[in-house]
């Protein structure tokens, strides 16, 4: 048998007096941090006078993109909110986890643009297209999914298939899934994706003189999605599948699919 590497944590909040302060939480909050702050860097490159613009805008981006992360969720896993053993209550414990990233993403884009837009007219400044503010905050947006999926560690919640190697995380046997009591170990999706997007967030920084206004974005939601099919293929948590594959797998290929498009186009066009 292989040293176990990767423990679980035996604690997923602390309280200090009357707050109760949960890791998962505290994860999220800060990867936006770190997106904001080096959004905002980025952002100043392009033009200086641009100061707390990306933190003006992640006011309303952020909680609206938390909003559509948990809708996702709800949406694509209703029975653990209105299923026999659910409850609807839990719709609102998003300490518990349940932030579906495409849910998050989309929704706070939107919440975004509009944010960006007013900022822009009230402004004297010179605003970039918001496609280029995209491509600003693409780097920062996979870093703080690399730290966010730290949360998922805290709860030791999807994680993957059983595995018995020294990278392998050992789950407690309360938080087995049904039918997997016996395994100790398990694939550490949440380290995989931490690595994944990490590693994402530094190519886009390198490539970033050398892409149109807009591909950059597009290159992060179609390399994460990449990495996202297969490491949604590990995980054996409950899911949705439709032709043997699971409805994120579905979604990334959408993505991918989509993504690659846009990205060519906009390619072809300045070319």
């Amino acid at each position: 048998m292989f040293p176990r590497l990767i423990p679980t944590p035996s604690i997923s909040k602390v309280e200090i007096g009357p707050l109760t302060v949960h890791f998962y939480a505290l994860c999220i909050i800060v990867g936006i941090a770190i997106a904001v702050w080096l959004g905002d860097k980025r952002l100043r490159r392009i033009n200086p006078a641009l100061e707390n613009v990306v933190a003006d805008v992640a006011f309303i981006a952020v909680p609206v993109g938390i909003i559509g992360g948990r809708l996702y969720h709800v949406i694509t896993t209703p029975e653990y909110f209105f299923g026999v053993n659910g409850d609807w209550v839990d719709i609102f414990k998003i300490w518990q986890g349940g932030l579906g990233i495409w849910g998050a993403i989309s929704l706070g884009i939107v919440g975004a643009y509009f944010a960006y837009r007013n900022l822009s007219k009230k402004s004297e400044a010179s605003f970039p297209p918001f496609l280029t503010f995209l491509d600003a905050l693409a780097p920062g947006i996979l870093l703080a999914q690399a730290v966010g999926r730290f949360g998922n560690w805290f709860n030791a919640e999807l994680f993957g298939r059983p595995l018995d190697t020294w990278w392998a995380l050992s789950i407690p046997v309360r938080n087995r899934p049904y039918g997997y009591s016996e395994f100790e170990s398990f694939h550490p999706t949440f380290l995989y994706e931490a690595i994944l997007c990490t590693a994402g967030a530094a190519l886009l920084i390198f490539l970033t003189p050398q892409l149109k206004s807009g591909q950059l974005f597009l290159l992060y939601i179609i390399t994460y999605s990449l990495g996202r099919f297969f490491i949604e293929g590990i995980r054996i948590d409950q899911a949705h599948e439709i032709a043997g594959l699971r409805l994120n797998q579905w979604v990334s290929i959408a993505i991918i699919s989509a993504g690659s498009v846009s990205f060519l186009r906009i390619g072809k066009n300045f070319r």
